[in-house]
C-alpha cells in the first residue's frame, strides 16, 4: 500500500555495459535515491530522467552510493549533474555511502567520500601539499591504467565468449573446460587471452584465416593436456 507521504520511485535504464538503476522513495518532502550498477557514459542522463520525475514539492534529495560498484570520469558528470539540479532548483542533495573502487576514484581527485558534492577535502599545511599533490597524481595515474583494464576486459567479453562455444561445439568439452584452454594456450604461446580467442573465433568463418603457428601449437597442447 502506498501512500502520499512515502511514495516509491523504480526505474531502469540501460548505459553501456551494465545497467544503472536508481531505485528510490519520497517521504514528504525528502528523496532518497539508491543508484545500483556502474557509472559509465550515460549514468548523468539516467540521473536526469530520474530527477525529472521527483514530486515538485521535493526539497532534499540524499543518494545512497553504496550500490555502486564501479565508476570511470563520466561519474564525476553525474556528480556534477546532481549539483547542478540542487543549485538551479534550491534544494539540498547529498551523495554519501561510498565504497570499493568508486571511492578510490573520489579520494584520489580529493572529493569527500562522506558527501561527494561538498567539493575538496580540506589540504594539509604548506609544507606538505606539494608532497601529498605529487603523490595523489601518481595514485591517480595507476587508476587510470587500472579502469583502461577494466575495459579491455569488457570489451574482450563478447570474443572470449564467442571462442568458448566454438571449442564446446568441437571438442565436445564444458564452458570450464574451454576457459582452462584458451587459458593455457595464452600462456604456453604468450599471447593474450582476447587474441587466442579472436583467433579461435577468425577461423571459423567462411573466409577465416587460421590461427597463426604458435597459437595452433599452443591449442593443440592445450586441448592434449585436457584429454590426459
Amino acid at each position: 500500500m502506498t501512500s502520499a507521504a512515502h511514495t516509491p520511485l523504480a526505474g531502469r535504464a540501460t548505459t553501456g555495459p551494465e545497467a544503472l538503476v536508481i531505485d528510490g522513495r519520497v517521504d514528504v518532502d525528502r528523496a532518497v535515491l539508491a543508484p545500483r550498477g556502474e557509472l559509465v557514459r550515460g549514468c548523468a542522463d539516467v540521473l536526469a530522467v530520474k530527477l525529472a520525475e521527483l514530486p515538485s514539492g521535493v526539497r532534499r534529495i540524499e543518494l545512497d552510493m553504496s550500490g555502486v560498484e564501479f565508476m570511470d570520469t563520466a561519474g564525476l558528470a553525474f556528480l556534477e549533474h546532481l549539483g547542478d539540479h540542487g543549485v538551479s532548483h534550491g534544494i539540498e542533495v547529498t551523495a554519501g555511502n561510498w565504497s570499493g573502487q568508486p571511492r578510490r576514484i573520489l579520494e584520489l581527485v580529493g572529493l569527500d567520500t562522506t558527501d561527494a558534492l561538498r567539493g575538496p577535502t580540506p589540504e594539509p599545511g604548506p609544507s606538505t601539499t606539494s608532497a601529498v599533490a605529487l603523490e595523489r597524481a601518481e595514485r591517480l595515474r595507476l587508476l587510470q591504467e587500472e579502469v583502461e583494464q577494466l575495459r579491455q576486459a569488457i570489451a574482450s567479453r563478447p570474443v572470449i565468449d564467442q571462442a568458448r562455444g566454438i571449442l564446446m561445439a568441437t571438442q565436445a568439452c564444458t564452458s570450464d573446460e574451454a576457459w582452462t584452454i584458451l587459458r593455457e594456450a595464452s600462456q604456453l604461446s604468450n599471447t593474450k587471452l582476447r587474441v587466442v580467442a579472436a583467433a579461435v573465433t577468425a577461423s571459423t568463418g567462411t573466409d577465416g584465416a587460421p590461427p597463426p603457428e604458435e597459437v595452433r601449437t599452443a591449442l593443440r597442447r592445450a586441448i592434449a593436456h585436457r584429454g590426459r
